[in-house]
């Protein structure tokens, strides 16, 4: 079918793909339903933070959820907040900080929208001790395309819960929600850093870890024997009390969109090379700020223009821990080989609890973190290949992140897709769900 020339056109954090839509602005909950049957396929879509085509429908309606984004209640006592679906984690956190509470989950970025986390499924660096958002849900109200508004929680309509816990924005419009905070006294991170080399010694931290948040930066680019380096990072919320008052907005922007020759193997070689030794000692121990502990990359508006106009591919994986080592040199020797490489990288462990969601992306393993710059001829077919061995190694990836899967690969990592597919909303799809479905884009 021919595109539109009068529809805009709509990217994702990863520049890639894009693809047209019309966008329908949301203000209230009122301002939903459509008229039904709807003209067009519906899909909501937050702040735009996924990196894939997850948020993206050709030839559809957007609906856009950011002017839902009022604070509706707050219980200090429990620290239970009602928010609308179109508030982001940043303007939770301008609210909640000076009353001291905090996230219960959070990922690497701070501007995504509670619709989107709660439609993704959002990990973080507790994931291992707090499981995923959707373990601090408490309920949502869901609109279905034919008026119907669900209440849903875990003991109530726990089915549609679950569903759209994860559920990629397909099963219908969060309207609003209700998430639990956690109590915190002070901005302050208790922060411990530790030089590794080898996944055996990354394996051998995780192991022994104890403290609330771990992760771990890896180095992807050397080889011989600086192989699988990096540096494991360790965190707890102070208990020592301090100041309790909102972040400053930022002011760095990235400016322009960088050539894609300046993104290469040298350049990000050095990087990495400078990233690994800025830290003298093999263990580091200090007090930081929350900021840069959780959101390193939100200090600079913009970042995703670092990779040029093409864009860039997130991968993000998780394999179980019976035959994770060996999965994990793998494809690390993979990219390697491939000559491409990230700077973004990370790898951590997540933990045993089940996840909220039918589609959820976590479960017990390794996940590792990375994007890579669009190369032509390159990077679809590294991306191809990791999914792979992926697949090979019992894996799963992350649907939020990915722009590469294959239908086959897809069912395979989540073989209950056919009884999530019973919960999606008639009139809503998304290009993601097209791919990985193996359905052509329907006519309008």
């Amino acid at each position: 079918m021919p595109r539109s020339k009068t529809r805009p056109r709509f990217e994702s954090w990863g520049r890639y793909p894009t693809l047209q839509a019309d966008l329908r602005p949301l203000n209230w909950a009122t301002d939903f339903p459509l008229p039904n049957p709807p003209a067009t396929r519906l899909l909501p879509v937050g702040a735009g933070r996924s990196y894939g085509d997850v948020c993206l429908l050709e030839n559809g309606t957007l609906l856009h959820t950011r002017g839902m984004d009022r604070l509706l209640a707050f219980d200090s006592e429990t620290g239970i907040l009602r928010c609308e679906a179109g508030v982001t984690l940043a303007e939770i956190l301008d609210f909640a900080v000076p009353r001291g509470f905090f996230l219960p989950v959070t990922p690497g970025t701070k501007y995504v929208t509670v619709g989107g986390a709660i439609a993704n499924d959002i990990h973080g660096k507790n994931h291992h001790v707090a499981g995923t958002f959707g373990h601090h849900v408490q309920c949502f109200e869901l609109v279905r395309s034919d008026g119907a508004r669900i209440l849903c929680s875990p003991a109530h309509n726990a089915e549609w819960f679950s569903a759209t816990v994860g559920g990629m924005g397909l099963t219908g419009l969060i309207t609003w929600a209700e998430v639990k905070l956690r109590p915190i006294v002070s901005r302050g991170i208790d922060y411990n850093g530790e030089k590794f080399v080898g996944i055996d010694e990354f394996l051998a931290l995780s192991r022994k870890a104890s403290a609330e948040y771990t992760v771990a930066w890896i180095d992807c680019v050397a080889t011989g024997k600086n192989f699988a380096r990096g540096i494991f990072m360790q965190g707890e919320h102070s208990k020592e009390p301090g100041p309790l008052k909102k972040s400053p907005e930022p002011w760095l922007i990235f400016p322009i969109d960088l050539p894609a020759f300046a993104l290469n193997h040298f350049s990000m070689a050095a990087f990495n090379t400078a990233y690994y030794h800025k830290q003298l000692p093999k263990v580091k121990t200090a007090k930081v700020d929350y900021e840069p502990f959780f959101y390193p990359l939100d200090s600079v508006l913009h970042w995703n223009r670092m990779y040029g106009k093409n864009g860039f591919l997130q991968f993000q994986n998780v394999l179980p821990h019976e035959g994770g080592r060996e999965g994990m040199i793998e494809i690390l020797r993979a990219i390697t080989r491939s000559g491409l490489a990230s700077f973004l990288a990370v790898i951590k462990f997540f933990g045993d609890m089940p996840s909220a969601g039918m589609m959820s992306f976590p479960k017990p393993g390794i996940m590792l973190a990375l994007d890579f710059p669009i190369r032509p001829g390159v990077s679809f077919d590294l991306l191809d290949r990791l999914a792979q061995i992926t697949l090979e190694y019992g894996g799963r990836m992350y649907s939020a992140k990915d722009a590469r899967m294959t239908a086959q690969q897809y069912q395979a990592f989540y073989p209950q897709w056919r009884e999530f597919e019973r919960y999606i909303d008639p009139a809503f799809d998304s290009a993601f769900w097209q791919r990985v479905t193996g359905r052509r884009p329907l006519d309008e």
